[in-house]
């Protein structure tokens, strides 16, 4: 294996951006997806296609170079996170806010191609962006404010079909706020014992003996309010099928993480896309079929 030193900046900087672990940003672009679906009653257009798909995956890159930045002290203290390009010295950390920067400016150009109430939106997506990282720091659930980051996606996709923010894009919304919950908890499973040490806030040590359930609470909370709101929508058994595919995914999950391994829950949130997955599958054959 060549040292860290001969690594070419292009291979630093993707490694940067999460380039070769894309269900980080597959856990976005669902949620986004059916927001956008659900918003144009039917297909979008290639343009909106293309402007969120290009979007999500660049602010969540954007993000990365962000939340390493912040955590560089932290994350040399966790065993999964050593050998990141700014924590092992091999990117500086002007060199992560360039890269930064010119990603969120490439994705606030594709916004700008929408209406400007989606451009509106997106002032806010980026500075809850920017902010959670420290929120580590002293907030007991950060994974909240992750959510509330996250899923700006949602409702900058209703902004940019509808030029409004209705009740079913606040309710997706809230259903994924809960989905974030689940997945991020399961991540934070993962190095709950590196942050008891170094003193950072996860939601994994706030709910302590009931992480599991608190998970499964959270699961089950985004299904029934995706359920509940695109039911009006009667999109059919196709919709009923992805859900059910989509809670099958949930009970599973409960046996990646009830031991509270670091493998199982690192499974478990590595594969937790394909809820969303699953969800958007029903949605779009459900109104191909309707």
């Amino acid at each position: 294996m060549a040292p860290a030193a001969q690594r070419s900046r292009l291979s630093l900087y993707l490694d940067l951006i999460r380039f070769n672990r894309p269900a980080g940003w597959l856990v976005l672009v669902w949620p986004t997806l059916v927001a956008l679906w659900v918003a144009s009653n039917g297909f979008p257009g290639w343009h909106l296609l293309i402007v969120f798909v290009l979007g999500t995956v660049l602010m969540r890159s954007a993000g990365c170079t962000i939340n390493d930045i912040a955590d560089r002290d932290f994350d040399r203290h966790v065993k999964r996170t050593t050998n990141r390009p700014i924590t092992s010295g091999q990117v500086s950390v002007k060199e992560a806010a360039m890269v930064g920067l010119v990603l969120t400016l490439i994705s606030f150009g594709l916004v700008l191609s929408t209406r400007w109430e989606a451009v509106a939106w997106s002032v806010p997506a980026v500075l809850f962006t920017i902010l959670y990282p420290f929120t580590k720091r002293f907030f007991a659930m950060p994974q909240a404010f992750l959510g509330i980051a996250f899923n700006f996606g949602i409702v900058i996709a209703f902004a940019a079909v509808a030029g409004e923010v209705n009740a079913t894009a606040w309710t997706l919304w809230l259903a994924n706020m809960f989905l974030v919950l689940a997945y991020d908890t399961e991540y934070a499973m993962v190095d709950r014992d590196d942050d008891l040490k170094i003193g950072m806030k996860t939601s994994a040590i706030t709910l302590g003996r009931f992480d599991v359930l608190g998970v499964m609470v959270f699961f089950a909370l985004c299904w029934g309010l995706t359920a509940g709101v695109l039911a009006s929508y009667q999109l059919g058994w196709p919709f009923w099928l992805g859900m059910g595919v989509a809670a099958a995914q949930i009970v599973w999950h409960y046996t990646l993480i009830r031991n509270r391994t670091r493998e199982g829950c690192f499974v478990a949130f590595s594969k937790s896309h394909w809820i969303g997955a699953s969800i958007f599958a029903g949605v779009v054959l459900g109104f191909a079929f309707r």
